[in-house]
């Protein structure tokens, strides 16, 4: 079997606030590879604004880790984890 070599983007939201890139990254290194980690900040407030986003190398370690991670309590807080969308396919469902 050939690896997959194709990155997947993972959409994460509901975290605490508190948790920063460094924290998500290690709870998402228990299933595999994670090539980066990006949270969204409030630009005003430089906090999260408690959701971001995974990149894994590793299609099928990701799709393992949304299965696994999704729904999980994290800080008090259940993350809600799904396969990100891509922008040219919203804005194609938009137009």
């Amino acid at each position: 079997m050939f690896p997959n070599f194709q990155n997947m983007t993972i959409y994460v939201g509901n975290i605490n606030y508190s948790l920063g890139e460094a924290d998500i990254q290690k709870i998402f290194e228990v299933m595999g590879k994670v090539e980066s980690v990006k949270l969204v900040i409030d630009k005003k407030t430089g906090k999260s604004k408690g959701y971001g986003f995974i990149e894994m190398p590793d299609k099928k370690e990701a799709m393992e880790a949304i299965k696994t991670l999704d729904g999980k309590e994290v800080g008090g807080r259940n993350l809600r984890v799904m396969k990100a969308h891509s922008t040219k396919k919203v804005n194609e469902e938009v137009s």
